[in-house]
C-alpha cells in the first residue's frame, strides 16, 4: 500500500465483530459487581476478507493498572501505549443502566464509538453512543478474526522479505 493509499483509507468503523462483542460481554460478566473497561481498536475491513473500506472493531486493550469498583473504571493515561490509538471504549454498568453518565460523557471525547454494556450481560444488553453520547448503530460482523498464534508465526526469511518492500 503506498502513501496516497493509507492517506485516503477510510476511517469508517463497520462494526465490530462477534467474537469481539462475545470477549466483551464476557469480561463484563466476569468483572461484575466492578465495572469492566477497555479501549476498542480496529483491522482494516480488507484483511478480514471483506470487500469494503474502513475498519472492524476487534480488540479490546484493557489497559494495566485500571482501577475499578461498582460505579467507576479509572485508567491511568500514563500506561498507555504511545502507538495505540483507540477507535473508542467499552465499560459496563453493573447496575444495568445502558445510558451514559456524566463521567462516561466526559471520556467520550478520545474515539467515535463507545460502547456500554449493562448486567446481567446477556447478548442484546449492550449500546453504542457516538463522542457526544447520542445513540449510534453498531453492526455486529461475523468475520474470522486472525488467529494470534498465527500472528506471531514467522521467520527471519519473512522479516527479511518485508524489509526489501
Amino acid at each position: 500500500m503506498g502513501l496516497l493509499d493509507a492517506l485516503f483509507r477510510s476511517n469508517e468503523i463497520l462494526g465490530i465483530a462477534e467474537e469481539t462483542l462475545e470477549f466483551a460481554l464476557e469480561s463484563s460478566e466476569a468483572t461484575h459487581p466492578h465495572e469492566y473497561m477497555g479501549f476498542l481498536r480496529g483491522t482494516e475491513a480488507d484483511e478480514l476478507g471483506l470487500d469494503q473500506d474502513g475498519l472492524v472493531i476487534t480488540d479490546i486493550l484493557v489497559v494495566p493498572g485500571t482501577e475499578v469498583n461498582s460505579v467507576s473504571a479509572t485508567v491511568r493515561t500514563s500506561q498507555i501505549p504511545n502507538d495505540v490509538k483507540a477507535l473508542g471504549s467499552v465499560h459496563s454498568h453493573p447496575n444495568g443502566v445502558i445510558e451514559p453518565s456524566g463521567a462516561d460523557l466526559g471520556t467520550f471525547g478520545r474515539g467515535s464509538v463507545h460502547i456500554i454494556i449493562g448486567a446481567p450481560y446477556r447478548r442484546n444488553d449492550w449500546r453504542a453512543f457516538d463522542s457526544e453520547g447520542k445513540p449510534t448503530t453498531l453492526n455486529v460482523l461475523d468475520v474470522e478474526l486472525p488467529d494470534e498464534e498465527e500472528f506471531f508465526d514467522f521467520t527471519q526469511d519473512d522479516i527479511d522479505e518485508d524489509l526489501r518492500r
